[in-house]
């Protein structure tokens, strides 16, 4: 098992995009729902690679606003999964000093859910180990409007001047204003997109794309993509000579 010293360096904050649930059923010739299940644990495997690699952030993308139309049975299915990982997860996160945050459109569910979702949240708001963001009903289009809104509405009550408002400003009003920016993006299932998943905050962020399905990745395939991410020159558009030459000094 790898240990800290075994990588160059770390992302202080991993986004992943959970891909592959439903093939992953499909190929065991099992109900869909079966394959987000097993989804769960593979959260569970990798919340834990991030602790002990001390992970600022994590963010899984959970539920995306196009989601909505997949077949009603499995989207029903999807909340009341949601609803008990709320209720016999949150417990043990606490345990471990780690705090949940859901991010997204959150008006949309139930308010049943809507009020787990809170009861969760007040309850690790003050822990200070790694950050765990669930992207539910979120979207990148969303995000970027909600925040434009937002801004829009404090210019109209004379809170803020237009010419003040700068990337730091708007990044204020996204839903993951705080945190360190995703230093890595890893998505399973073998596809190579990021469907509408944080498109503000990947800017810079390095993409590092998973044959496996979602169930399927484990600690070894997390710390793959560690090494992997390691190994990577990250130039913010600096060239690699000057960025040599910073790490010299």
């Amino acid at each position: 098992m790898p240990d800290l010293k075994d990588f160059a360096s770390l992302p202080r904050h991993v986004a992943i995009i959970m891909d592959g649930n439903n093939r992953w059923a499909k190929a065991r010739r099992l109900p869909s729902l079966a394959g987000h299940k097993a989804g769960v644990d593979a959260v569970r495997a990798v919340v834990d690679g991030c602790v002990r690699y001390g992970i600022e952030s994590l963010t899984l993308f959970a539920f995306s606003s196009e989601n909505w139309r997949r077949p009603p049975a499995e989207v029903a299915g999807l909340m009341e999964l949601f609803m008990l990982a709320l209720r016999s997860k949150v417990k043990k996160l606490h345990k471990h000093n780690i705090r949940l945050l859901v991010i997204g459109d959150k008006s949309h569910f139930s308010q049943k859910l809507q009020d787990k979702i809170a009861e969760a949240e007040q309850l690790t708001a003050n822990n200070t180990g790694l950050t765990v963001n669930v992207a539910a009903n979120y979207g990148g289009h969303w995000d970027i409007l909600q925040a434009t809104k937002a801004l829009a509405l404090r210019v109209q009550k004379g809170d803020l001047k237009v010419d003040a408002i700068n990337e730091a400003v708007f990044a204020d009003q996204l839903s993951l204003a705080g945190q360190p920016l995703p230093d890595l993006c890893i998505r399973t299932g073998g596809e190579r997109r990021i469907s509408n998943f944080l498109l503000w905050q990947f800017a810079y962020t390095e993409f590092y794309f998973s044959s496996d399905y979602w169930p399927d990745f484990d600690r070894a395939a997390l710390e793959a993509a560690f090494a992997d991410f390691s190994q990577r020159q990250r130039r913010f558009g600096k060239t690699s000579e000057q960025v040599e030459a910073e790490n010299d000094a």
